[in-house]
């Protein structure tokens, strides 16, 4: 994943990598040690309601490439409602990574770097298991 990234963004200056609170967070800073760059980042938020969205840390975006991480994206809710503080500024570009997506997206989201895709039911989500700061599996429930 960490090689597409490179790919697709190897003239940017700049790469802010951005993940969301608690095992994005993991994945950020994984894929941060693959780039040889900083970690710049996280986005805390309720994933079930997410009212407030907040930075870790104030952050210049504009005119800059953010690449927003996150472990699973089952409906697309918790990435669509991470990019509002990302929107309050002019980014250049904004990408999203998941480590698992799964086929049914109940929101507007396209994900430009995915692990792993899964056809799930409905009535089935994906979780990801992270332990000492590593990703240790995922699994359906």
């Amino acid at each position: 994943m960490a090689l597409e990234v490179t790919e697709q963004n190897y003239t940017e200056p700049e790469l802010i990598l951005i993940g969301i609170k608690e095992n994005g967070v993991v994945i950020a800073q994984k894929i941060a040690a693959y780039l040889k760059d900083s970690f710049k980042g996280k986005v805390e938020l309720d994933k079930k309601y997410p009212i407030t969205i907040a930075l870790s840390k104030k952050m210049d975006f504009n005119d800059k490439v953010v690449l927003l991480i996150d472990d699973v994206v089952n409906g697309g809710k918790t990435l669509l409602y991470a990019l509002k503080p990302l929107l309050e500024q002019h980014p250049k570009k904004i990408q999203t990574l998941i480590l698992v997506a799964r086929t049914h997206k109940t929101f507007p989201i396209a994900v430009d770097y995915v692990g792993l895709s899964f056809s799930t039911t409905l009535n089935e989500h994906i979780f990801v298991e992270v332990k000492n700061n590593e990703v240790a599996g995922a699994y359906i429930e």
